[in-house]
């Protein structure tokens, strides 16, 4: 059974450690402990590991967030990956940080690389993990937060939010969509 992990985020080193770029630090955690490594192919870096039987591959698009939809659809045609074995890592505004959802549809809530994932896919029914960030900005500085780096607080948070990240994508994997969000999205 194969799955598609794709971690949201922006390419180059002036995003690495920005909120918009938690998916991309949650693949490179998950990987960690493997040995393997990105290896840079169309539209993304990518690289495969196993899980208890299954085969994930792991996408971290380089086609920046804005078009996100376009490495999506290339890697789920590539690998013959169903949608539903599709899960999307993002970050979310809507959510306080340290708040994770796994849902199986929505809107894209303004943010743009799930709206240009719904646009190219041609649905919003699609698994996403949103990975709250909070919303503690001035009026009209939303994308300076976005694009910001983690605070000092945040980021002593950061590996046991990254480490329920991956129980997240282990689960989904191994049990499923709708019995992940029931035993897991009660976290905090």
């Amino acid at each position: 059974m194969k799955y598609l992990i794709v971690g949201l985020g922006n390419i180059g080193e002036e995003y690495a450690n920005t909120r918009h770029n938690i998916g991309f630090k949650v693949l490179d955690a998950l990987i960690e402990s493997s040995s393997s490594c990105f290896e840079t192919a169309r539209y993304g870096d990518v690289t495969k590991i196993k899980y208890k039987g299954r085969t994930l591959i792991l996408l971290k698009p380089t086609t920046y967030m804005n078009l996100s939809g376009n490495a999506v659809n290339y890697w789920m045609k590539e690998e013959k990956i169903t949608l539903s074995n599709t899960l999307i890592i993002t970050d979310d505004l809507a959510l306080p940080y340290g708040k994770l959802r796994l849902k199986g549809k929505g809107s894209d809530g303004g943010h743009n690389g799930l709206k240009h994932l719904i646009q190219i896919l041609k649905t919003s029914q699609y698994a996403r993990l949103r990975f709250g960030i909070g919303n503690e900005f001035s009026k009209g500085k939303q994308v300076d937060y976005v694009l910001g780096k983690w605070s000092k607080e945040e980021e002593k948070e950061l590996p046991e939010l990254i480490d329920l990240s991956i129980k997240y994508i282990q689960s989904f994997v191994t049990i499923g969509l709708n019995r992940t969000m029931n035993d897991l999205n009660k976290n905090k």
